[in-house]
């Protein structure tokens, strides 16, 4: 297996595992995204894959603190292809975020992954995530479609 950052040719392999996550009709507009995100110097988009085939991706944002002397780094989006989960592919991407992360002078990550997710959460907690007190959203956007409440 092999890890990369994602290019302009990834857009249909995204797709199609966003729709794994429950995030359908992406590819209406995933081209101009994936644009947008591989161009920002802030993100790091990660493709997973062994051969041509892509097993899974991570979305990583490198966020600056103003009060604090270390940044953090956040996963927006993390799916591994529903037939390769359990095979070690999401520890290795998570280990290869965490050291770009480290890298980019980031003292901690966190993500967002909603109670409904339970094997999910199980792989963050075995992975050293804890449980952070509160996370608060506002939609702006009464027409948006967000999977089990999530942005």
């Amino acid at each position: 297996m092999r890890i990369r950052l994602a290019n302009t040719h990834d857009g249909f392999a995204l797709s199609a595992l966003l729709t794994e996550l429950g995030y359908a009709n992406t590819e209406v507009f995933i081209e101009r995204r994936l644009a947008q995100l591989i161009d920002d110097r802030a993100e790091q988009l990660l493709i997973a894959e062994q051969g041509s085939t892509v097993l899974g991706f991570l979305s990583l944002h490198f966020i600056p603190q103003l009060a604090l002397a270390g940044d953090f780094a956040r996963i927006s989006y993390f799916c591994i292809a529903d037939g390769k989960r359990s095979e070690g592919v999401g520890h290795q991407l998570l280990s290869h975020a965490e050291k770009l992360a480290k890298a980019h002078g980031c003292d901690r990550m966190e993500v967002h992954c909603h109670e409904q997710r339970i094997k999910a959460n199980a792989f963050y907690s075995r992975e050293g995530y804890s449980e952070a007190p509160r996370y608060l959203i506002k939609n702006l956007d009464a027409h948006a479609f967000y999977p089990h409440g999530e942005t």
